[in-house]
């Protein structure tokens, strides 16, 4: 009985995930990434890349969840103890997990997101400053289907928590304008 049980849930599910419609894809792009707050920072450049699973709950809005490596961080200038000033690239390495509302503004071509998108720390290349292992950011930005299962996408991350941890109580904010392309598979 508990097998038959788990077949019709098995398949009901299944059912359930083709009338929804799930897009499983991959995406990468260039990070145009600096800090803002208590800092002075200078924009990189840098990378993200990742997978993309979009969930169509209705045919004008979506759900989107990407688990993405994100390169992030600025460039600062600091003083050292010495004569003269230091400038130096701060790169911090994330797994980035953005969860985002999709609305189309045109039916399955171009949308709107928006949405919170979690990182947790993977490298710290820095010793400028400590860091905190977790950051959230506030993700905002628009989708374009080229053709067949060809995206491209542009999309700002705004900051909204300190990723400062160490003495001192300076703020530090994550703030990245991505362009990525990407293939729905």
């Amino acid at each position: 009985m508990k097998k038959i049980i788990f077949l019709f849930a098995a398949l009901a599910g299944s059912f359930a995930m083709q009338a929804q419609g799930i897009n499983f894809g991959v995406k990468a792009g260039a990070n145009f990434a600096n800090f803002s707050g208590d800092i002075d920072s200078d924009g990189i450049t840098n990378f993200h890349a990742g997978a993309v699973l979009e969930l169509n709950i209705v045919p004008m809005f979506s759900v989107q969840a990407e688990g993405l490596f994100s390169s992030q961080g600025g460039k600062s200038t600091y003083d050292d103890g010495g004569v003269v000033a230091v400038t130096k690239d701060i790169n911090l390495d994330y797994i980035a997990v953005p969860v985002l509302a999709k609305f189309y503004v045109l039916p399955d071509r171009l949308s709107i997101t928006a949405g919170p998108q979690f990182s947790f720390l993977v490298n710290d290349a820095d010793d400028i400053f400590e860091t905190k292992k977790f950051d959230l950011a506030a993700s905002g930005g628009v989708e374009l289907k080229i053709i067949a299962g060809l995206f491209a996408q542009a999309r700002y991350n705004v900051g909204l928590s300190n990723v400062n941890d160490g003495e001192g109580n300076f703020d530090v904010k994550n703030n990245v304008f991505q362009l990525s392309v990407g293939y729905f598979f």
